[in-house]
């Protein structure tokens, strides 16, 4: 076989593997997001899968933003776990234990997201370090309790901007920076503007308050 023809021959392949790879991931069904329309979101508290007890609150914090980008009013952040603390809920996984219908009727919001953290922090070992923030979610309809929508995301410090540094020097030095300041914090921004934002190929549809809503 001459160079040019294996050259051809790899092309050929990895374009088909390429189209098998796209083909084997089914779009998501939009058909119940579509007919519900919500107009409001209530952000739920995220149950915390992981050793790090900053995760609920740094993955929280920061989804607010890209949901009102998309288009929806978001039900303030601060106004709801006061509501919930005043009714002693205080855990994540006692807020989820609220009824769908019990949320509607106390927020008025028309859907909920519900999502969870399983991975929030730095990992260490001698030759390198890498920081990482994963959140998967569902968008649940206060209404009938039906799912809209659901996904997950990943981001690390690289994609956040950050710096890789190998070796066992480079590692403690970005322990130290680590300690400093909550990088995981500045990763889950990221992270929550991949699962959130609304467009293709499978985020959130766009809100009534965002000029592309009903284009998708």
């Amino acid at each position: 076989m001459t160079f040019s023809r294996a050259l051809r021959l790899c092309a050929s392949l990895s374009a088909t593997l390429t189209l098998v790879a796209c083909a084997s991931k089914s779009p998501p069904d939009y058909t119940a997001f579509r007919n519900a329309r919500p107009r409001s979101v209530l952000v739920m508290p995220p149950i915390n899968h992981t050793n790090d007890i900053k995760a609920t609150a740094g993955v929280m914090s920061q989804m607010t933003m890209p949901i009102a980008e998309d288009g929806y009013y978001v039900v303030p952040v601060a106004v709801e776990m006061e509501t919930f603390r005043h009714n002693g809920l205080d855990a994540p996984d006692d807020i989820m234990q609220v009824p769908a219908a019990k949320l509607r009727a106390i927020f008025g919001a028309d859907a909920a997201l519900y999502s969870t953290v399983t991975s929030y922090g730095t990992s260490y070992n001698i030759l390198s370090s890498n920081t990482i923030v994963t959140v998967s979610a569902r968008l649940v309809d206060l209404k009938d309790g039906s799912i809209l929508w659901s996904g997950s995301a990943s981001a690390t410090d690289q994609d956040a901007g950050g710096f890789q540094m190998n070796g066992i020097v480079g590692a403690l030095i970005k322990q130290t920076i680590g300690s400093l300041s909550d990088e995981s914090f500045s990763v889950a921004r990221v992270t929550d503007a991949r699962l959130l934002s609304a467009g293709p190929p499978d985020g959130l549809l766009y809100g009534p308050r965002n000029p592309r809503y009903g284009t998708d």
